[in-house]
């Protein structure tokens, strides 16, 4: 009897919409069964009453496709009845919600509020949405992100949207990690020997990402588990695709270069993967111990996702050493 070979799996660590379109492009090359998609919560806050998780959605959007392509973010087709309404009654709008949008955060409300997790909560609106890959918040319990800037410490989506990320950027911090449990599943993961990769997707590294390794425990996982861990770069040219993390690192005293990103990462990671526009800071990331490959990693179209999903998968497959990789000392 010819015995079954053993599946690759692969758990992908995303913020919003960066690492929402590499999610998508893996999810269109790998079974469900392959793939689980971990999301930043750190984002998370309540507004008009309602539990608001923005990563979260629009990972669910994107891979629902029914996400707004044009911004990134909230749903293809939208109304803002609602907003507007509220405006004329001299209520906060600073923070728009789209009236189908709206839908998802009462309904997450209503569950959160009758006791189930938001694991749980998560699962339920996959279903309803017909996503058949594994999308999981980073942890059920509260964290969240708060932005220390010239104008005080703010709220991450008070500095991000309502501020429009104007203030200066001193430095951050996640309220509630230190008792956050990691999600379960994805811990799991982490303590077993099938994974085939742990991937970092484009997303902002300070607060998209650090959250996730935050969480008690998480990096060590990483470090012991021997899957090769590898990062994609959310900065091309200078220039964050999406969102304000080249911004954060200047105003931190930090190059916005890719070579930075990497840097940061250190030596959590195994590959690193940047733009081909890029190119000429290979040789300075490999002096870190870091394998690097470059390629196209701007996602305009849905081609463009999934082609970067391969070459990402491609790269995994081409480092040495997988299984016996030497183990991590602490950052």
């Amino acid at each position: 009897m010819i015995k079954a070979l053993p599946v690759k799996r692969y758990l992908a660590l995303s913020g919003g919409v960066g690492g929402a379109k590499l999610a998508l492009g893996l999810s269109k090359i790998l079974d469900p069964e392959q793939l689980t998609i971990v999301a930043n919560t750190g984002d998370d806050f309540e507004h008009l009453g309602l539990s608001i998780s923005p990563d979260l959605d629009t990972v669910m959007y994107t891979l629902a496709e029914i996400n707004n392509k044009e911004l990134g973010w909230g749903l293809a087709g939208e109304s803002w009845d609602t907003m507007d309404a509220l405006a004329r009654l001299g209520g906060e709008t600073w923070f728009r919600l789209g009236d189908r949008d709206l839908a998802t955060h009462l309904q997450r409300s209503t569950l959160l509020a009758s006791g189930v997790n938001l694991s749980g909560v998560t699962q339920s609106l996959c279903q309803q949405l017909g996503i058949i890959h594994p999308i999981i918040p980073m942890s059920d319990d509260p964290v969240r992100t708060c932005v220390k800037t010239d104008k005080g410490d703010l709220a991450f989506q008070q500095y991000f949207v309502r501020e429009q990320c104007t203030p200066e950027v001193e430095g951050f911090y996640f309220d509630g990690i230190e008792s956050a449990k990691p999600q379960p599943q994805m811990m799991d993961l982490l303590a077993g020997d099938e994974l085939a990769a742990i991937i970092i997707c484009p997303s902002n590294p300070f607060v998209s990402v650090d959250p996730i390794l935050g969480l008690a425990n998480v990096k060590d996982a990483m470090r012991n588990n021997s899957a090769p861990v590898i990062a994609i770069s959310p900065i091309v040219a200078g220039m964050a695709i999406k969102g304000p993390a080249a911004k954060m690192m200047s105003e931190l005293g930090i190059p916005a270069t890719a070579a930075e990103v990497a840097r940061f990462y250190g030596n959590l990671i195994d590959g690193f993967v940047l733009d081909e526009s890029d190119y000429g800071l290979k040789s300075e990331i490999e002096q870190c111990g870091i394998h690097v490959h470059c390629t196209n990693t701007i996602m305009k179209t849905l081609d463009d996702r999934i082609d970067l999903a391969k070459d990402v998968l491609s790269f995994i497959d081409s480092i040495d050493d997988k299984t016996n990789k030497k183990k991590k000392e602490n950052l």
